[in-house]
């Protein structure tokens, strides 16, 4: 499984995402600062589910209709970079089969997996 972990999420994720053995990059990885359509394009483009916590991704998804191969939308309150590992870690656990090609948001208390309408 490959991940693209936005810079709102933070290297620290990309890195323990890397530790677990997943193939992991982060946007500092590639270059700070690029728009949320490249983030998203270069994400698609590599077949990596994009790690965010940013909603637009939402609406670029669900009203631009724009091509993904898997957003997580962590809307988290507690924003430790080691809660957002422990988040993923459980998610990755439970609902791995679940994340390719989906919308998933991913909050304390719930994980909503928004999968592709066939229209």
């Amino acid at each position: 499984m490959k991940f693209l972990v936005d810079e709102c999420v933070g290297l620290s994720v990309a890195n323990w995402l890397k530790e677990q053995g997943y193939d992991a990059i982060s946007v500092y990885d590639i270059s700070t600062g690029i728009s949320d359509d490249e983030v998203l394009q270069k994400a698609f483009f590599e077949n990596r589910i994009l790690i965010t916590s940013d909603k637009d991704f939402g609406e670029m998804i669900f009203k631009s209709k724009r091509q993904h191969s898997g957003i997580i939308l962590l809307r988290l309150e507690n924003e430790k970079p080691s809660h957002k590992a422990l988040t993923l870690k459980n998610l990755l656990k439970h609902y791995s089969q679940d994340l390719f090609g989906n919308f998933v948001v991913v909050s304390e208390s719930i994980v909503r997996i928004i999968r592709p309408s066939l229209n």
